[in-house]
């Protein structure tokens, strides 16, 4: 007897959907939830080039909301939001259908764990970093970030054991953290997120399963996903 589906969920992405990322994120989708990834292709050599997107966004949106039924919507990347500062506003007023943010979703996230001092890492330049450490500063969380990249292509094929490494070495050199955030999915710590918590003994947000965990909480839906953190396997209510 086939599963009942329970909820489609559409991923709007900068990056072509093909991503390895991708690959890790789709093992932690539940059975009865149906994922669709749509790539707009549109980063290039620069992730400062992802302005003017807004308009774009909302109109692939509708569209799929119409016509593939989706019940709520993912907009990966927090560049995109950070350089289209009207998309958060423009999503809430525009779309019939839950939605959220790499950023809007990790923030929910880290409130729901009290964490008011954290860790950022990220495949991105200082500027960028500055942009979502202002981000998190306006939302109450102080963030420490530490610069490792130059350009955000230096992290993609990250293996697991070298984003493990660079967790533990980066948690040593900074004091107070209350948590470890991160942004940006070609740094891929899905496979090492529980090792990290267990070992380094605080809590890891990814935007992914943040995301994720964002929007099925929106829908009403909860779940315990064991294998990728405390956030899905507590799936802690997100704050109001």
């Amino acid at each position: 007897m086939a599963q009942t589906l329970r909820a489609k969920i559409g991923l709007v992405t900068p990056t072509s959907p093909s991503g390895p990322h991708f690959e890790s994120f789709g093992k932690l989708i539940p059975s009865d939830v149906r994922l669709e990834i749509e790539g707009l292709d549109v980063l290039g050599n620069s992730i400062y080039e992802l302005k003017a997107l807004t308009t774009p966004i909302v109109k692939l949106i509708l569209d799929r909301a119409k016509t593939r039924s989706w019940d709520g919507v993912m907009v990966s990347a927090a560049p995109v939001e950070l350089l289209n500062p009207d998309l958060r506003t423009q999503l809430d007023a525009a779309v019939p259908i839950p939605a959220t943010t790499a950023l809007s979703a990790c923030v929910a996230a880290l409130q729901a764990f009290s964490a008011k001092r954290i860790l950022l890492l990220t495949p991105f330049d200082d500027p960028m970093n500055q942009m979502i450490k202002d981000f998190l500063a306006r939302a109450g969380i102080g963030a420490t970030p530490i610069q490792t990249f130059r350009h955000y292509t230096e992290a993609i094929g990250f293996r697991p054991e070298e984003v493990y490494r660079l967790a533990q070495k980066s948690l040593a050199a900074a004091s107070g953290i209350e948590a470890i955030y991160f942004q940006g999915a070609v740094l891929d710590p899905l496979p090492v997120i529980d090792r990290i918590e267990k070992d380094l003994g605080v809590p890891v947000v990814a935007s992914n399963p943040a995301m994720l965990w964002h929007i099925l909480s929106k829908l009403g839906l909860r779940y315990q996903i064991r294998g990728y953190g405390r956030l899905l396997a507590e799936w802690r209510q997100p704050p109001a």
